[in-house]
Order: structure tokens, then sequence, then C-alpha cells
């Protein structure tokens, strides 16, 4: 509809029509208030009008559920009060990356407050792989812990809890990762996507693993509660463990909408404190000198302690987040820091690689690509970026000399990577496979690569096709150039926090013209543009030297141009300015 258009554009230079985020109905709504901004923007983002107290301040009472609304949550809970009250061994099984990391440390830290003194086991990426192996399990029984919890895996270790039973193992899976109809054989399976959840229950299918062991962390206290646990000891205040759920939740990018959003939002709050003495140096680690942003989370935080998993060793993340030892703390936080150094270097020569052999599939709905001897640590971020640079789905794949093939997979919205993963592995291409709608693991060997991408083709290319053709840039305003401002974007922070489907807002500003352009860093676009207004605004297009978009804007010469991008705040030198970093233009003459 061209009423809907932003500033007329149909096609930018990105090739995509803006339209408004808020529906035609809002107008027409009789509490529509066009001046209220932050209502505005909730409202754009799927909240009811009469819901917009709750969501202004998200907090947990706010949208907590019932623990018990989820299948085996009392069974898990009354299975670990039971240990706590007989001092008995627990073992946390986590998974390697963030999510893994801050579940296992969230669950550890509780027990120990608990009287307990849980162990820890994290796999190693490259010689292990993902998830619980029965060997793996039958150790830790062997070892003298019955009672073992896995967070963030487990959902579809089959094999491997069945041998853990056999050897005598109870184990417990918090997961989040999308479930097959058949379980495997656990003591307790925790998991908001489990196919037989109710409806109340799979409503926060959205939840990263880490906010699944909250709340079985919130269960297990009031399960204690009411056998009397606490009346001569003090109740460990889960809240202060919020901070390792937000960092867990952004960074494996679990929609920030319901209970996340109220996650993050008191999150980053707990994380102001410092109470967690390996958060702070972390923070200080990666040179942050005022409070984390929710921004700080994924891009800053998340990547250090993602990168113990990808190029060092995998029980780092935890080490750092449950010691209470700030010298250890500290050594801890640097050797995350110089692996996150190895780990960009590692990444950028298997990004060339991967963008080359993709080069020839621009025919292909998913694209897919594997290489010999690609570290397998880094190619769920090269899929990303490819699925950035072809804005289509994408899997890399590290082939061994096995001729064994471990893949990550990245999506786009409204295509299913995880079930089309599943489908793949129930078909047998896989040897193992699962995930969620946004992303996906698996193991294939080399001689099924073919296959898979054709399996995959069929699959999901009128879903790619869909979601490619009905690409729109949304908009939240349109402002003059004056309107770029630190101001403002102080304004819009109260509808945050932002990140994955809670967008931040989106503005155009225009008519502008380029002053200055020129391209800095590893492939970034600045721009230096004057508005109409007379007021100057730098501009950033990230990554987008080698892209059409950024060559249209090095070129544009004296055409005005409307900017579309997200406005950030720049506090450099002491002095406070914004600026615009740019997700699409367009010409405006």
């Amino acid at each position: 509809m061209a009423s809907s258009l932003v500033c007329g554009v149909e096609r930018s230079l990105g090739g995509q029509a803006w339209r408004w985020r808020h529906s035609a109905a809002d107008a027409t709504d009789d509490g529509f208030k066009p001046d209220d901004l932050i209502d505005q923007i909730l409202m754009a983002r799927g909240v009811a009008r009469d819901d917009l107290p709750r969501h202004r301040t998200p907090t947990i009472r706010g949208f907590m559920p019932d623990p018990a609304i989820f299948r085996d949550m009392e069974a898990a809970a009354s299975r670990l009060a039971d240990a706590v009250e007989a001092r008995e061994p627990v073992t946390i099984f986590g998974d390697y990356d963030v999510d893994g990391a801050t579940s296992a440390a969230l669950l550890i830290r509780l027990l120990r407050e608990l009287g307990l003194k849980p162990a820890a086991y994290i796999p190693d990426r490259l010689m292990e792989g993902y998830g619980p192996s029965g060997a793996a399990l039958v150790r830790i029984v062997e070892g003298g812990t019955r009672l073992i919890v896995t967070v963030d895996c487990g959902a579809q270790a089959f094999d491997a809890l069945a041998e853990a039973k056999a050897a005598g193992a109870e184990v417990i899976v918090v997961d989040h990762h999308q479930c097959a109809a058949r379980l495997p054989e656990a003591f307790a399976l925790v998991n908001p996507n489990r196919l037989d959840e109710a409806d109340e229950a799979a409503a926060h299918g959205h939840l990263a693993a880490v906010g699944v062991a909250f709340l079985l962390g919130a269960a297990l206290l009031r399960t204690l509660r009411a056998r009397g646990h606490f009346g001569a000891r003090p109740e460990p205040k889960l809240i202060e463990l919020l901070d390792l759920v937000a960092l867990g939740t952004v960074a494996d990018v679990a929609q920030l909408k319901g209970l996340n959003r109220a996650f993050v939002a008191q999150g980053l709050k707990v994380m102001a404190q410092r109470r967690n003495i390996g958060m702070a140096a972390l923070i200080d680690a990666s040179r942050l000198t005022r409070a984390p942003a929710c921004s700080d989370l994924g891009f800053a935080l998340g990547p250090r302690i993602n990168a113990a998993g990808r190029v060092g060793t995998s029980d780092l993340g935890v080490r750092l987040l449950t010691t209470d030892d700030p010298l250890e703390a500290a050594a801890i936080a640097v050797e995350l820091d110089h692996h996150n150094e190895e780990r960009r270097a590692i990444e950028m020569l298997v990004t060339e690689a991967a963008q080359a052999a993709a080069a020839h599939q621009d025919n292909r709905a998913v694209v897919i690509t594997a290489g010999a001897g690609w570290h397998p640590g880094v190619i769920g971020i090269v899929a990303g970026r490819l699925k950035e640079k072809t804005r289509r789905p994408a899997i890399v794949i590290a082939l061994d000399g096995a001729g064994i093939g471990k893949g990550s997979g990245r999506s786009i919205s409204g295509v299913d990577l995880g079930a089309a993963v599943l489908a793949a592995k129930d078909s047998g291409l896989l040897v193992a496979g699962g995930g969620h709608a946004m992303a996906a693991g698996l193991t294939v060997a080399a001689d099924k690569v073919e296959a898979l991408s054709d399996f995959l083709e069929e699959r999901l290319a009128g879903d790619v096709a869909r979601a490619r053709e009905d690409r729109s840039l949304l908009i939240d305003a349109a402002l003059a150039c004056g309107g770029i401002c630190p101001d403002l974007c102080d304004a819009l922070e109260a509808g945050g926090p932002y990140g994955a489907g809670w967008p931040a807002p989106r503005v155009v500003a225009g008519p502008a013209k380029v002053i200055k352009a020129d391209v800095v860093g590893s492939g970034h676009v600045r721009l230096l543009v004057s508005g109409e207004d007379g007021r100057r605004v730098k501009a950033v297009g990230f990554r987008m030297a080698d892209q059409p978009l950024g060559q249209a804007l090095l070129a544009a010469g004296t055409r005005k141009l409307w900017l579309a991008g997200r406005m950030k705040r720049d506090d450099w030198n002491g002095r406070a300015s914004a600026e615009l970093h740019l997700d699409d233009a367009a010409f405006a003459d």
C-alpha cells in the first residue's frame, strides 16, 4: 500500500520499501496519542494499549509465570531439593557457549548458597562436540555423582542419556532447543519447546536456557521453602543472579519480549552493582568504563565468554562466572580477552574462504559452504556473516580429515532452520542436528553435503522466497537531521532494552546532502551530511564499503538522501553527541 510508505520510498538503494512499523489501526485508536513516542514504540512491537503500564517498566514480578506450568518442573525441583537436604553430589553439564556457561554458573552459584559443592562439566568443542556424550556422563557417574543436570543441551541426547541411565545416573535436562515427539530417557526434561507442552508454557518458547534455569531455581527455592528448609538459615536471593540471565539471554539472541525483556532490564541493574566478581572482571577486560548496556552484552561481554569454547579452554567462562577470587577472575578475564583476539583473526580467514565458496550460489535459497581445515569454533559467526551478506539462511561446515563435517547455521526471519535441520536428521542425511528457528548445528558426512543442500533447497525455497519478497524496512519515526541528538537517544531508551524480537527504534533523517564520505576501519562507510535545517550529522554504514549500498553512498555527490538507521549516543572525549548507524538510504530527489 503506497499510503504506508515512509518518505515515498518504494525501492531504496538497498532494494526494499520503507514502511511504518506501527499499523494503520493505531491512528484510529481512541486513545492514540501521536506525540506519546514511547507508547507508540511499545504498541508497534505488539503491546496492547491496556498492557502498556506493565511494559513501560518490565519487572520480574510483572512477567514471571508459575514455574509449575512447565512439564517436569516440579519433579526436577523436588529431586534437586532432595539433593540439597542430603548434601548429595551434583554435576552441572553445560554447553560451551554463553547460554550454557551462564546457565551452569547460575545453578552452581545457587546450589553453593544452599550448601552444596556442585561440579561443572563443559565438553570440549573440538574433542567432544555439542551436548552430552554417553562416555562423559558415565565418567561423571564413575566419579561419584549420580545426579546430573544438563543445561542448554540434552533435548536430543537419546543415546547418551540412555547410557547414563543404565550406569545409574539420574539426569535432569534443562534446555530450550526444539524437541522431537520422542523424548530422551531423563529423570526430568524441562523445556518450553517440548511438543507436549500446554499453550501457557509453550508461550515461553523464546526463553534462553538460562531463563529456564532461573525458573528451575525459583521452583527449587519454593520447594525447599515449603519443606521448612529456611527456618534456621537464610534463603538465597535468586534475583541477584539476574546478571547471568541477562548475559545469556542477549548473547543467545533470544527474543527480548515478555519475560526475557524483564530479565534483561533487571539483570542490567544487577550487573551495574558488580556483585559477581567474575562478571566485573569481564567488564573491565572489555574496556567498558561505564555500566554495561544491553548492546554490550552481545558485542563485548558475550564474545569473550564464547571465545573460551571456540578457541580456548571450554570451561573458562563457567570458572570466571563462579569464582569468588578477584585475582583468579582478573587472570581468566585477561585470558578470555586474548582468546577473543585470536578468534577474530581465525574468523577473518574463514569468512574470506566461505564468502569465496558462496560466490556461485546466487540461485540457492540456502547458502551452504564447506571447507577442510576451517576452525569449527568460528563457523557460527561466519554463517551469520554470510546470512547478512546474502540475506538468506546460511550454513558453514568445517570438514575434518576423517570426512566428517561440523556445521552451524543462521537463518532469516520467517524461515525455521532448526525444524529443517531436524527433518534432515530424521531423513538420515545427518549424523546429528538440532537447534531453533534462527540457528542450528549439525554433524554431516562430507559425501552427504550436496544431498543436504538439495534437501534444504526443496524444503525451504518457498519460505525463503516469501521472506525475501515481503522484506521491508520498518520505520518508527521520521526526523529532520537536527532530531539526531543525545536527548532523543536518551528518551528512546525508555522503550528498551532493545534486541532480537524487540528492535531498537529505526528513524529516517533528511533530506540531507553528503559533505564528506570515506571508508574507514574494516570496510565501514563514514558520512558527514547536512540537512535542510542546517544541522550536520555523522552516519556510519558498517561493513558496507563493498556492497552496492555503500558504493552508492560513496558516489552520491550532491544528490540529496534520506538516511535510515538507529541513533547512537556518543560520549567520546566527554562531549555528548549522536550519530546514525545506517541500515539503508534512498535518494530524495
